[in-house]
C-alpha cells in the first residue's frame, strides 16, 4: 500500500524538477531565414505622417502587400525571403514615392526614411539593422537627428506649428558625378552618335524643396579631330499634385568636322572645317491618369547649323496601362524622342549615369544633293509584358519610316571620296546617306529570374533592314545603288547580373542575325531588349574601399568585328557597317 502510494509521489515530483530544468534552459538559438524591412514615413518638415499607404512588390513588380503607416508614420512589412524587393508610399495630398532595389537580406531589417511632398517625394535606405531591433533603432535615430529635414524639435510641442520650424536651407539632396573615359569608336545607334569627348559631369539638386535642377556637360577634344568639342544641358522639374511632373531641358552641342580627306569640300571661305552645332528646347511631362495609367508625352525643337541651318520638330507620347503583374504600352514618336524613355530606372547615381549617356548622343548627319540632312525617324509601337513567377514574357510590334538613313563607310581613307559621303565626325569613317526606307517588325523575349542577382533572357526579333546587293562597285558614287532592304531576323541572348562580395554589376549580350544589316534595328520605347549585334560587354566595378563612390565602367561593343560587308571599289575594298567595333572604360566618381 505504501509503495503503490509513493510511486505517483515519486512520479510528480521528477516531473516537477524536469518542468523547472527545461525551463531554466536558455532557448535554443534558431537560424533566421528571413529578413524585414521597416520605414517612418513623414512630410518635408520631419512631421510623421499617420494613414499612408505603403505597397510591397517583389523583383516582377508584383503586389505582395500593403500596410498603413501608424501614428507615427511607422511601417514595417516582416518573414520575407532574402531578395530585392520594390517599396512605394501614396498619401492623399503628397506626390506617391517609389524605391526600387530595396534589398533585403536574412536575419537583417532594412530601415528607410520616406519623404512625402507636393513636389518631389522620395524614399532613402537609411540603415542595415538586426532584424528583431524597432523601427526606431539607435542608429536610426542618431541619422535622422543629424538631418536638417527632421531636426526641429519644437513640433513635438502641443501648438507649435511645424511648417515655422521648417529647414532653412535652400539647395538639398546635392548629388553629383564626375566620369573620365576614352574610346577609340563612337556608338552608333538609332537616336544618334554617342561621341565620348573625355570629360563628363552632372549635378542635380533641389531647392526651396520643391524643385529639382539638374547641369551636365561633357568637353574635351575629339579623339580623330583633336578639335575641342562639347556638350552641356540644364534641366528643371517641378513635380506638382495629381502625378504630373514637367520638365524643361534646354542642351547645346557642338563639335568640329575631322580635317583630312574630304574636308576640303565642306570648308567655309576661310578653308576652316565646319562646324556642327545643336541646339535642343526639349518639354517633358509623366502624368498620372488613374491609378493604373500613366502619360509621358512631350515635344522638342532643334536647330543643328552645319553647312547650312535645319529646323525640326519632334513629338513624343507613350501610355502606361498597368494591371497585375501585366503591362501594356503604345507610343508614338517623329523625329528624336528623348534618350530618357531607353534608359532603365534606377538610383540617382543611374540617373546621372543616364543623363551624361544622353547628353553625348549627337544627331546622325550626312550630306545629299550637296546639302545636309540629319536622320529622323517616325514611328508608332505597341508592347505588352506579363510576368508569372520568376518569369517576364514580353512581346512588341512597330512600324516606322526613317529619313535620310546615315550608314558608315570604312576604308575610303586615300581616296577622293565625292560629295556624297561626308567625314564622321567621331571617327576616321566616312557617312553615306541612304534615303529613305520604311520598317515594321515584331519582337517576342523571355526573361527568367535566376536568382537574387542574376537574370537570363532570350529574344527573337524581326523586320525590313537595308544591307548590300552586289559585292563590286565602280565608282564611290555608286554605293547609294548598292543598297537594297531585305527581310531580318536575330536571336539575342542576354545574361545581367551583380556579384554580390565585390558589387560587379555586368551585362553581357550575343546577338545573331540572318542578314548583315546596314541600319540598326528598331529601338522600342516599349521593350527592354535592345542589344547591338554581336558580342557586347558593359561593366560596372566599385572600387573596394572607398564607399562604392568611385566606379569602373567598361563598355566593348560588337567584339568579333560583325556586320561589317565588304565592297571592291576602284580595286580597293571598301567596308559598309553600322555597328563598328568600339572599346571604351574609364572612371565615374560618384559624390
Amino acid at each position: 500500500m505504501s509503495a503503490r502510494m509513493h510511486n505517483p509521489f515519486i512520479g510528480a515530483l521528477a516531473g516537477a524538477l524536469f518542468a523547472g530544468i527545461v525551463c531554466a534552459e536558455p532557448p535554443p538559438s534558431t537560424l533566421t531565414l528571413s529578413g524585414s524591412i521597416a520605414g517612418l514615413v513623414s512630410d518635408s518638415g520631419g512631421v510623421p505622417q499617420m494613414g499612408a499607404t505603403v505597397f510591397l512588390y517583389n523583383r516582377f513588380d508584383r503586389l505582395l502587400s500593403k500596410s498603413l503607416s501608424s501614428e507615427k508614420g511607422a511601417f514595417t512589412f516582416t518573414s520575407l525571403v532574402p531578395d530585392v524587393y520594390t517599396i512605394r508610399v501614396s498619401m492623399a495630398s503628397f506626390l506617391p514615392a517609389l524605391k526600387r532595389n530595396v534589398e533585403v537580406q536574412a536575419g537583417m531589417q532594412s530601415l528607410l526614411s520616406v519623404n512625402l511632398t507636393s513636389v518631389f517625394s522620395s524614399i532613402e535606405v537609411v540603415a542595415l539593422a538586426p532584424g528583431r531591433n524597432p523601427v526606431m533603432s539607435d542608429e536610426w535615430k542618431w541619422v535622422l537627428r543629424s538631418a536638417s529635414a527632421t531636426r526641429p524639435i519644437l513640433r513635438m510641442f502641443p501648438g507649435a506649428s511645424p511648417a515655422a520650424h521648417r529647414s532653412a536651407s535652400v539647395f538639398s539632396g546635392t548629388r553629383g558625378l564626375v566620369r573620365v573615359s576614352a574610346g577609340d569608336q563612337a556608338l552608333s545607334s538609332s537616336l544618334g552618335n554617342e561621341a565620348d569627348l573625355g570629360t563628363a559631369f552632372a549635378l542635380a539638386t533641389s531647392f526651396l524643396g520643391n524643385n529639382k535642377l539638374q547641369v551636365s556637360g561633357n568637353l574635351g577634344y575629339s579623339a580623330n579631330s583633336g578639335t575641342p568639342s562639347a556638350a552641356f544641358r540644364t534641366s528643371y522639374r517641378r513635380e506638382l499634385p495629381g502625378g504630373s511632373s514637367p520638365e524643361v531641358q534646354l542642351t547645346m552641342r557642338q563639335v568640329a568636322l575631322r580635317p583630312g580627306a574630304g574636308a576640303a569640300n565642306f570648308a567655309g571661305p576661310d578653308q576652316s572645317a565646319p562646324v556642327l552645332r545643336s541646339i535642343s528646347a526639349q518639354f517633358l511631362n509623366d502624368t498620372k491618369l488613374t491609378d493604373n495609367a500613366r502619360l509621358e508625352y512631350g515635344s522638342s525643337i532643334d536647330v543643328v547649323s552645319f553647312l547650312q541651318t535645319l529646323n525640326y520638330f519632334s513629338p513624343y507620347a507613350r501610355l502606361t496601362l498597368e494591371g497585375n503583374n501585366e503591362m501594356l504600352q503604345v507610343a508614338y514618336s517623329s523625329g528624336t524622342p528623348p534618350a530618357e524613355l531607353f534608359m532603365n530606372e534606377g538610383g540617382s547615381a543611374v540617373e546621372l549615369q543616364q543623363d551624361v549617356s544622353a547628353l553625348a548622343l549627337f544627331p546622325r548627319v550626312s550630306i545629299a544633293d550637296g546639302r545636309a540632312r540629319v536622320q529622323r525617324t517616325q514611328s508608332i509601337e505597341a508592347g505588352y509584358r506579363k510576368t508569372v513567377g520568376s518569369r517576364t514574357y514580353s512581346v512588341g510590334m512597330h512600324r516606322e519610316t526613317v529619313n535620310n538613313t546615315a550608314v558608315t563607310v570604312l576604308g575610303v581613307a586615300g581616296i577622293q571620296p565625292g560629295s556624297d559621303l561626308l567625314p564622321d565626325l567621331f571617327s576616321r569613317s566616312y557617312v553615306l546617306n541612304a534615303g529613305r526606307h520604311k520598317n515594321s517588325g515584331y519582337v517576342a523575349a523571355v526573361t527568367q529570374s535566376l536568382g537574387r542577382n542574376l537574370d537570363a533572357t532570350i529574344a527573337w526579333s524581326t523586320g525590313e533592314a537595308l544591307t548590300t546587293k552586289q559585292s563590286d562597285v565602280l565608282l564611290l558614287a555608286e554605293l547609294r545603288q548598292a543598297v537594297t532592304a531585305k527581310r531580318r531576323h536575330s536571336m539575342t541572348a542576354r545574361i545581367s547580373g551583380t556579384v554580390p562580395p565585390s558589387g560587379t554589376q555586368f551585362v553581357t549580350s550575343y546577338q545573331w542575325a540572318n542578314v548583315d544589316s546596314l541600319t540598326a534595328p528598331h529601338l522600342y520605347m516599349t521593350q527592354r531588349v535592345r542589344e547591338g549585334l554581336g558580342l557586347n560587354v558593359r561593366v560596372r566595378q566599385p572600387i573596394p574601399y572607398l564607399g562604392r563612390r568611385i566606379e569602373a565602367v567598361a563598355d566593348l561593343r560588337n567584339l568579333l568585328a560583325q556586320g561589317y560587308m565588304p565592297l571592291n571599289s576602284a580595286g580597293r575594298r571598301v567596308m559598309m557597317v553600322h555597328t563598328p567595333r568600339s572599346v571604351r572604360g574609364g572612371l565615374s566618381f560618384i559624390f
